[in-house]
């Protein structure tokens, strides 16, 4: 044999590797390879408790910071007994209440707004427990606000000009 022949010999197999391993490269493409992106830290939700307190009843109403409605718990949906609705101890179910609503929406901190009947010197007993109860829960309360309504002169009172007379 002459060195030509065992060159095209040569060169022939060597087209059909090559055809063979393009081939090849072509059925073993690379798998996509699932890249584990780290977990983003949870962002801190912020929410606005608005605490109502009167000596009758206790109102939690919990929106978000433009203003929608995230969970709204009262005295009455808590216990059936009226007279119970201010006392402090269903002011803490209400506030247990409330934190399960929130938690599931990723509220972490929160702006705590309470407020009295009008004119009252003092909010009423549920106010505090439900501050402490949600303290407890894992809540970070960023402010305690009290906004209650103070009247400021208001309309006439009855009497006339020399007041009332016995």
């Amino acid at each position: 044999m002459s060195k030509e022949e065992v060159k095209k010999k040569v060169e022939k197999p060597k087209k059909e590797t090559k055809e063979k391993v393009e081939v090849e490269k072509v059925k073993d493409k690379p798998e996509k390879v699932d890249k584990k992106t780290p977990k983003k830290p949870k962002k801190e939700v912020e929410a606005i408790i608005n605490i109502y307190t009167s000596f009758n009843n206790t109102l939690v109403h919990v929106t978000d910071m433009s203003g929608r409605t995230l969970a709204k718990v009262t005295g009455g949906m808590t216990t059936k007994h009226g007279r119970l609705k201010a006392n402090p101890t269903i002011a803490m179910f209400i506030a247990k209440r409330v934190s399960e609503n929130i938690k599931d929406l990723g509220v972490r901190s929160i702006y705590v707004r309470i407020r009295a009947k009008t004119g009252n010197p003092a909010p009423g007993p549920g106010a505090n427990a439900i501050i402490k109860s949600l303290s407890r829960e894992g809540f970070k309360i960023l402010n305690i606000l009290d906004t209650t309504r103070i009247p400021r002169g208001g309309p006439k009172k009855k009497g006339g000009r020399r007041g009332r007379r016995p």
